[in-house]
């Protein structure tokens, strides 16, 4: 209906002027230029806007990954800390314990008339040094060894011609590691 309305409107003939074909060239190049010039101007806008929003992806794209890597090494970190905490506080229940094994050793040194009482501080005892074992606990060999004051601790220093020089004379009280950290280090007696 809106079709017909248009079509009904326009005159059936229309005169055009007549013009020269140069007149009809030059309206023409005349025309051409403005309309590429106004299609240029859009098509240099929209490529600029586009650079732009290129640039800004590119930005959002780096700071996205920026961030990615970030939480990464958080959670790395994290559960390095986590792992970290748990060693220090099993070191340090490890370490309350060495104490108590001290005594029963001694308690075993010496002379005892009851054999089954003797027995059972045995049995207390193996038992402990299979707690540590399990866990991850060593004793530190220290006896024979050279001084490494990373796992010992020099309290004496003695003249032995029989040990070389820097040579662990005697231990008064075992050292212990779990994995590579010293819970307690060897106190020892130190040759020449």
């Amino acid at each position: 209906m809106i079709t017909e309305e248009i079509l009904e409107e326009i005159p059936e003939e229309t005169e055009s002027p007549e013009l020269e074909p140069e007149e009809v060239l030059d309206e023409e190049i005349l025309e051409e230029p403005e309309e590429i010039s106004e299609e240029d101007s859009l098509i240099t806008e929209l490529r600029k806007e586009l650079e732009q929003i290129y640039k800004e992806l590119g930005e959002c794209r780096d700071a996205h990954l920026r961030i990615l890597a970030e939480y990464d090494n958080f959670r790395k970190r994290s559960q390095k800390e986590k792992e970290n905490i748990y060693q220090v506080a099993l070191a340090d229940t490890l370490a309350g314990f060495l104490p108590v094994i001290d005594n029963f050793e001694r308690a075993l040194q010496q002379e005892c008339a009851d054999e089954n009482y003797k027995k059972g501080f045995e049995m207390i005892n193996s038992q402990f040094l299979i707690l540590l074992e399990n866990k991850g606990v060593k004793e530190i060999d220290a006896l024979g060894k050279p001084f490494d004051p990373e796992f010992h601790n020099a309290v004496m220093k003695t003249e032995d011609e029989n040990l070389g020089e820097n040579i662990v004379a005697e231990v008064f009280q075992k050292g212990y590691t779990l994995g590579e950290r010293v819970i307690r280090h060897s106190m020892v007696k130190v040759a020449n």
